[in-house]
């Protein structure tokens, strides 16, 4: 299954009696898989247990180890259970590792006052931008499944530093059979901010903690292409903070990401 896109490796994980997916190497970042691909094993292993439907609102992961390509082992629990919210947690496991641990917060809708997002869009044209296509060798190989476009400064190993980094991202299959990994796989994509100080690959770098907030329920967007905004808040000392907005093509906010960052360089 080496090279399986994102929907097919689900697809088998849904099928899968035991949790097991398994995934190539075309979709490894360095020695592990792209933490988008790891943290949507976590989440559908989480909706397998919902009774019924119920919209995520939060996932928070932690990365504790790379996962390598071949097998990966998820385990997943209700934490509890309440009227509207069920906490569960998941473990994804490689090579009998434990390489992922997340937690995801789902809940039904309830009353209550609605604060509109207030965040200004404006963003770049698709036509303006850099096609993935390009400098494609000194990217990571899980970019092939993905058609997307750098919009602004940002891009890894430039030289030239900024804090800054938007683009637009879609899938290249149809995901609308797995809503909450098509959004957890894109908010995922842009590298690490810090890359862009840099001239030469590869630097090692990687998530230590992610936190995803879902403003719009995953199951209620259409968008098939997105625009994300990242900024990176805060270096030193090896760690890097940055956070982002994830946009609908309409310029709907649907989610927020926050991550904490190792880098060697």
């Amino acid at each position: 299954m080496s090279d399986s896109n994102l929907h097919e490796i689900l697809s088998a994980l849904n099928d899968s009696e035991d949790n097991t997916a398994n995934f190539g190497e075309s979709w490894s970042q360095g020695r592990s898989a792209f933490g988008g691909l790891a943290a949507s094993f976590a989440t559908n292993a989480m909706t397998k247990l919902l009774s019924s439907p119920q919209p995520i609102r939060s996932l928070m992961v932690s990365f504790i180890g790379p996962l390598p390509h071949g097998d990966a082992k998820v385990d997943a629990e209700i934490l509890r259970k309440g009227k509207n919210v069920t906490q569960m947690s998941a473990n994804v496991n490689g090579n009998g590792q434990l390489c992922l641990q997340a937690m995801g917060v789902f809940g039904n809708p309830r009353p209550g006052i609605s604060v509109p997002s207030n965040y200004p869009f404006n963003p770049v044209s698709r036509n303006k931008g850099i096609s993935f296509e390009t400098g494609r060798e000194r990217m990571p190989p899980f970019l092939q499944f993905f058609e997307g476009y750098w919009v602004s400064d940002g891009l890894p190993y430039p030289g030239k530093p900024a804090r800054c980094l938007n683009m637009w991202v879609r899938h290249k299959v149809d995901m609308s059979n797995h809503p909450i990994e098509k959004m957890v796989a894109i908010a995922d994509m842009p590298p690490p901010l810090i890359l862009s100080h840099f001239t030469e690959p590869p630097v090692p770098s990687s998530s230590l903690t992610w936190t995803l907030e879902f403003v719009i329920p995953p199951e209620e967007i259409n968008s098939q292409w997105f625009y994300l905004e990242f900024l990176i808040e805060s270096a030193a000392n090896g760690y890097t903070q940055q956070s982002g907005r994830i946009f609908t093509e309409d310029g709907q906010l649907c989610a927020l990401s926050r991550q904490c960052m190792v880098y060697f360089g």
